[in-house]
């Protein structure tokens, strides 16, 4: 018997394999998700979407990229390619030819995107996830806990299945305290910090930092401070998790297991 059931689980395993293996995927780059603005605006409000173009109801992963909200561009993790969910990396406008304001609102603006556009390519505009390394995590958490951002596009942020930074700020951005003469080791808490914005009824949490002692500047600590905060206002679906061993830069690789785990989960919810 146990042998009969050793072979049907073998079975039923090389068959989810080989149905993953004929998913296939289409990747097109560059599509606008602003149709009017400046030069600099047409230039960088760009996103990438790679999806499943043979399923339906997918879910997608919005991913900011990080670079300190002053450099970095678009791409499309390797570690999330293959996973049955479209992906869309997004391009935003950077400091200092751009404002804070700009890099938060294009971030809104690209998440409007994909709840007005995804299903157009098959998938499910309940399943809109959101995330990013770094400053993209700021970005991330920005327009999930601060609806009005997302409200200027006629979107509830509510609606995000869940937001999912990676070593993101919750304080206010260094870049932003920079601007402002302010020192690293000085932070600060206002209108453009994610912590001020700290509320029960927020889509699900889900905050990963490196560790704590070789993550830039008290970067977990904050994120640690934004997990109690959210937890203290009532929010039942926030989660932290420190991932010991690995640097800011590093961080990013395992915390994609972390984030594929949690929409798996999440998933199930909404089916």
């Amino acid at each position: 018997m146990k042998k009969i059931l050793l072979l049907l689980l073998t079975v039923f395993i090389s068959y989810l394999a080989s149905a993953q293996d004929q998913i296939t995927y289409q990747t097109i780059e560059n599509l606008s998700y602003r149709t009017s603005g400046d030069s600099y605006s047409q230039e960088r409000c760009k996103l990438d979407l790679y999806y499943p173009e043979n399923q339906k109801e997918f879910a997608t992963v919005v991913w900011f990229h990080g670079g300190g909200l002053t450099g970095g561009n678009k791409f499309i993790p390797e570690q999330l390619k293959n996973s049955g969910m479209a992906v869309i990396a997004v391009n935003y406008r950077l400091l200092p030819k751009g404002t804070l304001t700009n890099c938060i609102d294009d971030a809104a603006a690209a998440v409007a995107w994909a709840f007005n556009e995804i299903e157009q390519y098959g998938g499910d505009k309940r399943k809109v996830f959101v995330s990013g390394h770094s400053a993209g995590g700021y970005l991330a958490a920005m327009i999930g806990l601060d609806k009005k951002w997302l409200n200027t596009y006629q979107i509830d942020a509510d609606e995000i299945a869940a937001l999912i930074p990676f070593s993101g700020h919750a304080i206010s951005h260094f870049a932003y305290r920079q601007s402002l003469g302010m020192k690293d080791t000085q932070p600060s808490i206002d209108e453009f910090a994610p912590l001020y914005y700290v509320r029960p009824d927020a889509p699900p949490l889900i905050i990963v930092s490196g560790d704590r002692e070789m993550e830039m500047l008290g970067r977990y600590e904050e994120n640690a401070y934004f997990w109690r905060m959210m937890k203290v206002a009532g929010h039942k679906e926030t989660y932290l998790y420190e991932l010991d061993g690995y640097n800011h830069g590093d961080m990013a690789v395992p915390a994609f297991h972390i984030l594929k785990n949690h929409v798996r989960q999440l998933l199930k919810s909404i089916l």
